[in-house]
């Protein structure tokens, strides 16, 4: 829906990985970008160098020779300010000349070209995105290609099928800010929402009647990851959640198709369990917390890689990772990834603030539990980001390095005596008074294996024992996992519960008896 698009790039940091990615995504649109060298303010700040890495970028993506015209703005985003120009301090810091954001403004205008099209052609536009509401019901959203629309005015929807459905306009909104406002007609390069074609999808074309040509079909990335959502079976199942049934979750996963693009879903030979993938790990956590956020409880399970037979060739997806780490830690990264099987693709030091930026080429399987140990391992001092790059032939089984787990072997609640216990063999993951059932993940081992706890027991009582003798037992604060967190510490036999109020990490059979059994 644009023609233009302005490259935010850390006057500190310079180009990043992702900075590769959405200037790569911005010429396959045919976009015209406008660099802005943010954070000028920085201690840091190294915007001359920056400069020449966004020019080096724009020499290895460009497709014709005028997208390496490009202007550059520099500016303090906290502050409000853009300018043209910067100068430097004795001190080596920068001064930025500007009072506000109209350097921007009027250099879209100068630079981003009218939108393109026949005004007096009949109505065409492409749906973009879904939205929809309680009382109006589906809107469609789109930019208008070519001619103009009025409310009441007939069109058709046309698929990538070629298929022709015509229905009316029965209600016509245009943006302001975030605000949708009803309006009696629009024309060519206005983005609108149109009610009344609840069966068109994203990348269908809605056209005059009179000329029903569909536009080029969007191009979707498939998905690279799957996990099965499965109905909550453990023994604190419905407690917390408002939706907890089978036929509520798949009505909700389902649902979820209108209007998110990149999802799949699909039903498995369980009636209980459906399998969703998405474009990472990312992807799907973000559906996870907002379902549990609007009420459902359900579980979860290991998210696990989408191979493709790529002619003839069993292929997996890669990622381009990058790691930003302090000097002290990046033994731990280089370490942690060679056991991974990581391709080292470029090192950068940075001279002032004494951090290093890696950029490794991995297999996305290998890349699977990778994130919690990456903030354990570096006290919560590095940041990574990863983008997908596609699919290669598989090379071997991606490893499974975590250690082993603290299962509970009782229910009811944690005890400060029985948590004692468990740490004297890991890290645990709950407080006291915490209810827990058998089967429940509460820690991990300092081993491989798995090893069952009995978190509930407690002192037994004698005549030398004092009202006072649990306050001297002191614990280690707990391990809170994030759901992300929780979503990579999971092992193959494991289950995430999800419910509004809690995240629990249990095993998929609870009872010692049923994963004997299973392992047979």
């Amino acid at each position: 829906m644009a023609d233009g698009c302005l490259l935010i790039v850390d006057a500190a940091e310079g180009v990043m990985s992702q900075t590769r990615y959405v200037l790569k995504l911005a010429f396959n649109a045919k976009l015209t970008p406008i660099v802005v060298i943010n954070k000028i303010d920085k201690r840091d700040a190294r915007p001359r160098e920056v400069e020449q890495e966004v020019g080096d970028l724009f020499l290895e993506l460009a497709h014709h020779d005028h997208q390496l015209n490009f202007p550059i703005l520099y500016a303090i985003g906290r502050e409000g300010r853009v300018g043209r120009t910067i100068t430097e301090n004795t001190d080596h810091t920068w001064t930025l000349v500007g009072e506000d954001i109209a350097p921007v403004m009027e250099t879209i205008i100068e630079h981003v070209h009218y939108p393109a099209g026949d005004p007096e052609g009949p109505f065409q536009m492409q749906v973009t995105t879904l939205d929809r509401d309680d009382y109006k019901g589906k809107y469609v959203v789109g930019r208008i290609a070519r001619g103009s629309v009025k409310k009441n005015d007939p069109i058709a929807i046309v698929n990538d099928d070629g298929k022709v459905a015509t229905r009316k306009v029965d209600y016509l909104y245009t943006y302001q800010g975030l605000k949708k406002v009803e309006i009696e007609e629009s024309s060519i390069g206005d983005i609108v929402a149109i009610v009344g074609c609840a069966e068109a999808k994203i990348g269908d074309t809605l056209t005059s009647p009179s000329s029903p040509e569909a536009l080029p079909p969007l191009a979707v990335e498939e998905p690279t990851l799957k996990m099965a959502f499965s109905v909550n079976t453990s023994p604190f199942a419905g407690r917390e959640g408002k939706f907890s049934t089978s036929r509520q979750l798949r009505e909700r996963l389902y649902k979820e198709l209108e209007t998110n693009v990149g999802l799949r879903v699909e039903d498995t030979a369980s009636a209980d369990s459906f399998a969703v993938s998405g474009r990472g790990e990312l992807h799907l956590a973000i559906l996870i917390e907002t379902m549990r956020r609007q009420g459902h409880e359900f579980a979860v399970s290991r998210p696990e890689v989408i191979y493709k037979n790529i002619n003839g060739v069993t292929s997996e997806p890669y990622e381009l990772l990058t790691i930003e780490v302090p000097q002290d830690h990046t033994g731990v990264v280089t370490t942690e990834m060679g056991q991974r099987g990581a391709e080292m693709v470029d090192m950068f030091q940075h001279e002032t603030n004494n951090e290093v930026r890696f950029t490794y080429k991995i297999a996305t399987s290998h890349l699977l539990g990778f994130r919690s140990q990456f903030i354990t391992q570096t006290r919560g001092m590095g940041i990574m980001n990863s983008l997908f790059l596609g699919y290669e032939a598989k090379k071997d089984e991606p490893p499974f390095n975590r250690n082993g787990a603290l299962i509970t072997s009782e229910t009811g609640v944690t005890t400060q005596y029985g948590l004692e216990n468990a740490q004297e063999r890991g890290t645990t993951f709950v407080p006291p008074q915490t209810e827990i059932y058998e089967g429940m993940v509460i820690g991990v081992n300092q081993k491989k294996e798995d090893i069952p706890i009995n978190a509930t027991k407690e002192k037994k009582l004698t005549n030398m024992r004092a009202s006072s003798a649990d306050i001297s037992i002191k614990l280690t604060p707990p391990t809170i996992l994030s759901l992300e967190q929780s979503l990579d510490f999971l092992g193959p036999d494991e289950l995430l519960e999800v419910t509004p109020k809690s995240l629990r990490l249990r095993k998929r059979f609870l009872t010692d008896v049923e994963r004997r059994r299973a392992s047979r």
